[in-house]
């Protein structure tokens, strides 16, 4: 783990919720070498195996960049595994300054629930999941506008794979990306607070390793892990890491 001071630009602080060994791992490499940054530039905390210390300062930080995880938002209060639920409460701890400061935050997947809940939108399986599959997207007219994706193809391929999703627009924020099947694939709050459905770190190979650990999770018929798995790795999805690296260029 970075510790704070090391080196004379401040970390990315990246929380993950992933309780999984190589999925966390797998995740972290990939925001790594997606977003071109080395250990000593970032400051991990694995979430489902340590608590945020209690002095925390956001302002040591770049920015925060929140990983994906197979728990929901959206699930039963009363059946969520307790440290699934003390995780996602630490990173709800945080919103209120992140958005209230406008200090620079990316959440991937999952990440796009805390920020839309947190911002009183709602959350909910009852429409838009996409299965695990490379999806179609498309830059809005206020995307083009937007730093990280402005001069990018206004379409491209990136890799989903979600039960739930945002229904409605949160309050204050600015639509960014879609998808056929899932309107809010990336959106914006202030300036500098973003959040997307789908995994900027994620390639072909980074999901397959995901499709073989979380195969008995729900997202997919087990059965279908091996054509799952041919498809992603044959699809073309070159722009999302882009977009990663643009925000950790933005704010380093």
């Amino acid at each position: 783990m970075h510790k704070i001071g090391m080196t004379s630009e401040k970390p990315f602080l990246i929380l993950q919720l992933r309780p999984e060994d190589a999925a966390s791992d797998g995740e972290y490499s990939a925001f790594l070498e997606k977003g071109g940054l080395d250990a000593a530039d970032t400051h991990r905390v694995r979430l489902d195996r340590q608590t945020l210390p209690h002095d925390l300062s956001l302002d040591d930080f770049a920015g925060v960049i929140v990983g994906g995880g197979p728990g929901c938002v959206s699930d039963d209060p009363a059946t969520k595994h307790p440290v699934e639920a003390r995780a996602e409460a630490e990173i709800m701890g945080l919103m209120p300054e992140i958005t209230g400061r406008d200090i620079p935050f990316l959440g991937c997947c999952y990440g796009i629930g805390i920020l839309a809940h947190h911002l009183g939108g709602v959350v909910s399986k009852a429409r838009y999941a996409e299965p695990v599959m490379a999806v179609p997207c498309r830059v809005t007219p206020e995307g083009r506008r937007d730093p990280l994706l402005t001069g990018l193809p206004e379409r491209f391929n990136a890799l989903v794979g979600h039960k739930e999703a945002v229904q409605y627009l949160p309050p204050g924020t600015v639509h960014l990306m879609a998808s056929e099947r899932c309107p809010f694939q990336m959106i914006r709050y202030g300036r500098n607070v973003y959040a997307t459905q789908y995994h900027p770190e994620a390639d072909g190979q980074v999901f397959a390793d995901r499709i073989e650990i979380y195969k008995d999770r729900g997202y997919f018929d087990p059965a279908e892990a091996e054509t799952l798995t041919h498809a992603v790795m044959a699809a073309q999805v070159t722009v999302p890491p882009e977009i990663l690296r643009r925000f950790i260029n933005r704010y380093r």
